[in-house]
């Protein structure tokens, strides 16, 4: 019997941002309204298994069937980057701009920012 799980986690609100982390972590994805979903969804495959994000009121949701420890971690780095694209984005508004990024060797991301005055 097919379970269909959706894990909740980060808000992703911005389908540019979710877009952005899937091209930058190298997935190929489509645009797809399959299964009878209503609303905007995304689908990808994560180690030979489908998952795909589709718009639930505001956010997008990760929707799959069973969870591996697989997609587990993708979901973890999909987090990270939609959280990287939201920051620049917000700092940039407020007049912050890029100066140097570095990736720990524990995966975090040290951004280093300045603001003119």
């Amino acid at each position: 019997m097919s379970q269909i799980v959706r894990i909740k986690k980060t808000q992703m609100v911005v389908r540019e941002y979710l877009i952005q982390a899937l091209d930058d972590l190298g997935y190929r994805w489509t645009d797809n309204a399959r299964l009878g979903l209503a609303g905007p969804r995304v689908e990808i495959k994560v180690r030979g298994r489908n998952v795909g994000f589709r718009k639930v009121g505001r956010a997008y949701e990760m929707v799959t069937r069973g969870v591996s420890g697989g997609q587990a971690k993708f979901l973890q780095q999909m987090t990270q980057r939609y959280a990287y694209y939201v920051a620049r984005a917000k700092l940039e508004e407020q007049g912050f701009a890029l100066s140097n990024e570095e990736v720990q060797q524990d995966g975090r991301i040290h951004l280093v920012l300045r603001r003119m005055a």
